[in-house]
């Protein structure tokens, strides 16, 4: 009888934390706002990530990619009670993240990446291990290019490609118009093209 009651102990157990993986983001907020304040684990576990990649590809270091991000959980778990449901939580928190890596940019003045491993997320093209010497070389030189963008431009070409948001998703966690960053990623695009053609020809 023990051995029954433990396997249904933990079928119950197991069924209930399924239950709990496929709360919405609204709901796990809810759960937060009303005081079950370990729940917001369930979302660092579900953001922290892709989080990490974009601070990773705008900061360029990966310690300070982690204090931005460590810093934006923080600010989203105070501010929680202004979210509001008929937005995306990803969105809002992205805006957070993205406002805390425009603060450290300005206050640390990086005006080059320095953190070889920087773009490898973005996973641009596959290759086999006969290439992985000259995929390592582009990679670098495609961090030393991005880093000679201007910040808009970095921020718009990491949110397109890094997280493979849409100029319409952009819009909403940037604030700033579909048009706008559309003309931002295209004279990234042409402006790396440069930097990577004159370092070829160099």
């Amino acid at each position: 009888m023990g051995a029954a009651l433990r396997r249904l102990n933990v079928t119950f157990c197991t069924r209930v934390e399924l239950l709990v993986m496929q709360q919405t983001d609204s709901q796990v907020v809810r759960r937060v706002v009303t005081g079950d304040r370990e729940a917001f684990a369930l979302l660092v576990d579900r953001y922290h990530a892709r989080c990490l990649r974009v601070a990773t590809h705008l900061l360029a270091d990966a310690d300070a990619a982690d204090d931005a991000v460590q810093e934006s959980f923080v600010r989203a778990y105070r501010h929680l009670g202004g979210y509001r449901e008929q937005e995306k939580f990803g969105a809002w928190l992205m805006r957070i993240l993205l406002n805390q890596c425009r603060t450290q940019s300005a206050r640390e003045r990086r005006s080059t990446y320095r953190d070889e491993q920087s773009v490898a997320a973005l996973d641009l093209e596959r290759v086999d291990q006969d290439a992985v010497g000259a995929a390592a070389d582009r990679r670098d030189e495609l961090a030393r290019a991005l880093g000679q963008l201007p910040s808009e431009q970095r921020e718009a070409v990491v949110l397109r490609f890094a997280d493979e948001l849409s100029f319409d998703e952009m819009s909403t966690v940037t604030g700033v118009g579909v048009s706008a960053l559309k003309m931002r990623v295209q004279r990234a695009c042409a402006r790396l093209r440069a930097i990577l053609a004159e370092h070829i020809h160099a």
